[in-house]
């Protein structure tokens, strides 16, 4: 077994969210245009890109120590593989997607058992046919190459596919019958690897380093002086503002807070500072925050 950590980094819809993820967790990737063999800035890194389907696989079987992959891929490979963290991103948003039974919204099928004897399209072929059966239904499922959401109703009675806000099914006039699964990016490492103390060591700090870099990504650093007699005035009115850190100013009737608020929330808690007498209030960026 080579010291050096193979990693396995997907190709094609996860790959720029990925190569971004890690540059915000302090791991330089880059790569040509035409290339699968990235170059990082760590000497104990190596690896290459594949499709996210098949990066199970190749974890399993001890190509790559560890990968990135979605949970979704490693339940339709029936890989055997030790999942090391969830990472709850994707090309298009920071949330859990679904695969999700659609059909026509003026389809007659309303419920699973309406499939028996229909045509299925997808991508998740053993995970959908694994879900007919634990309902007891007879269907015929074909695999899609994409645009899967295209092809019915003229091709297929229904398809299973992967979504994550339901626009593109919603702009093809699909109406969702059943959530098969939801799934999201994993961090997965092979089972001799997770066992090699040197290797699951460096598997748990790349780990650690990309939740923390996606925790930080949902929120900003708050900075603001304010009169020491209105600071419970501020923290009754703003629950958002959680265990702030207070210090002492020079005038010691005011004080310095600085805390971390959810990024969301920062557009309705800046003015409503503002209007409490707040002064000097700065937000700022946050690269990590480990928990």
């Amino acid at each position: 077994m080579s010291s050096l950590l193979s990693f396995g980094l997907p190709k094609g819809s996860l790959e720029e969210a990925t190569l971004k993820l890690f540059a915000k967790a302090g791991f330089n990737i880059t790569k040509g245009s035409r290339s699968y063999t990235p170059s990082w800035d760590d000497p104990d890194i190596e690896g290459r890109f594949v499709r996210a389907q098949e990066m199970s696989r190749y974890v399993e079987d001890g190509f790559f120590d560890c990968g990135l992959t979605g949970r979704d891929w490693v339940r339709e490979n029936d890989s055997d593989v030790e999942i090391v963290a969830d990472l709850i991103y994707s090309r298009a948003s920071n949330r859990v997607s679904k695969w999700v039974l659609a059909v026509p919204e003026n389809s007659e099928i309303k419920t699973i058992k309406d499939l028996e004897g229909k045509t299925i399209a997808t991508e998740l072929v053993q995970a959908t046919k694994n879900f007919l059966s634990d309902n007891n239904v007879s269907a015929e499922v074909e695999f899609s190459w994409g645009a899967t959401e295209v092809k019915v109703p003229e091709l297929v009675d229904a398809i299973v596919d992967l979504t994550e806000t339901g626009s593109s099914l919603r702009a093809n006039k699909l109406r969702i019958v059943e959530v098969l699964m939801e799934t999201n990016t994993v961090l997965i490492a092979n089972k001799k690897a997770w066992c090699n103390e040197k290797k699951r060591a460096k598997i748990e700090n790349i780990a650690l380093m990309l939740n923390a870099a996606l925790q930080a990504d949902t929120k900003v650093g708050l900075k603001l002086n304010l009169e020491r007699s209105k600071l419970n005035e501020v923290l009754d009115s703003l629950p958002a503002l959680r265990k702030p850190t207070i210090s002492s100013l020079a005038d010691d009737s005011w004080i310095a807070v600085e805390t971390v608020i959810e990024k969301k929330v920062s557009r309705e808690i800046i003015p409503a500072l503002k209007r409490i007498g707040a002064e000097g209030i700065v937000e700022f960026p946050l690269h990590k925050i480990v928990p």
